[in-house]
């Protein structure tokens, strides 16, 4: 009918770019948590959101950032989860973060059963970008930003590091994850294949693409690399790899192998699970301050 107005536009959420934040809720002594902000509109997708954790009492300063991606074979995982080792620990392992000084954004993605790569990856580039747009308001230095992923978060997280179109980072913390997607060989069914579209052997070149060794290059930022020693889901030799690659193009680079350690750090003592956080959270401080 003539003149009857477009609901469409009133129907809509507000952008991300101008919706309001969330109210923020205390995390832990000290921290306050905007909890399930969007930050992305996919047509045909769920809403992409990120959590922040923020410090309380920070100061006139803006924050430095640390940008977490969470793990799971690229096929499931929850933005709140650091591991299955981090998740009884109280205040948790984002408040604790924050709590030194950062601000701790923790982001969805597309996961392998949803889009391909470079899906995820362009996703938590968006994530980034979003943060990077409102960070006058959220009280955010983007320019001092740490990236840190386990598992298939920390190749994520490798990607963005060493990807050309993203904003340079100061640090990436990578835990046990995979950094050679070309090794996979045939399997249709694998992670690496759900992931890619197709088998490593019949992708070969997005297969390299998706490969954070295949990307290093000169200029690359530092790199702090954990990796248990008896990882059975991801073989230690990937971040041995990567951490030899990154030293050959003349990139800080920390590696450090846990011995007694599979993966998500099972069957490490809980002190040295600690020990392992501790190290991280040091080393990704010392790249911002």
């Amino acid at each position: 009918m003539t003149g009857t107005p477009d609901l469409r536009p009133l129907i809509a959420a507000p952008h991300p770019d101008r919706a309001p934040l969330p109210p923020a809720a205390p995390a832990g002594p000290g921290v306050r948590l905007l909890r399930g902000v969007p930050y992305a509109e996919l047509p045909g997708v769920r809403p992409l959101e990120l959590d922040l954790w923020l410090p309380e009492n920070a100061g006139a300063d803006p924050l430095p950032l640390l940008f977490f991606v969470h793990g799971g074979a690229w096929r499931r995982g929850r933005r709140e989860d650091m591991g299955y080792r981090m998740r009884g620990w109280t205040p948790g392992p984002f408040a604790r973060i924050a709590a030194s000084g950062f601000a701790v954004a923790s982001a969805d993605y597309r996961l392998s059963g949803e889009a391909v790569f470079p899906a995820p990856l362009d996703d938590l580039r968006d994530a980034l970008a979003w943060i990077a747009r409102r960070s006058g308001e959220l009280g955010i230095d983007t320019a001092r930003t740490v990236v840190w992923g386990e598992s298939a978060g920390g190749h994520l997280a490798a990607l963005l590091a060493l990807a050309d179109d993203t904003p340079a980072v100061s640090g990436a913390v990578v835990w046990y994850a995979p950094s050679d997607l070309t090794l996979d060989g045939d399997n249709p069914h694998s992670p690496e294949a759900l992931l890619l579209g197709g088998a490593p052997a019949t992708l070969a070149e997005r297969a390299a693409q998706a490969s954070p060794l295949h990307r290093v290059h000169p200029g690359a930022p530092p790199f702090l690399l954990m990796h248990g020693e008896s990882d059975t889901l991801v073989d230690c030799d990937h971040s041995r790899r990567l951490a030899a690659r990154l030293t050959e193009v003349g990139a800080p680079t920390r590696l450090r192998t846990v011995p007694g350690a599979d993966h998500v750090w099972h069957g490490l003592p809980e002190a040295e699970v600690e020990d392992v956080f501790r190290t991280s959270l040091e080393w990704a401080l010392r790249r911002v301050r």
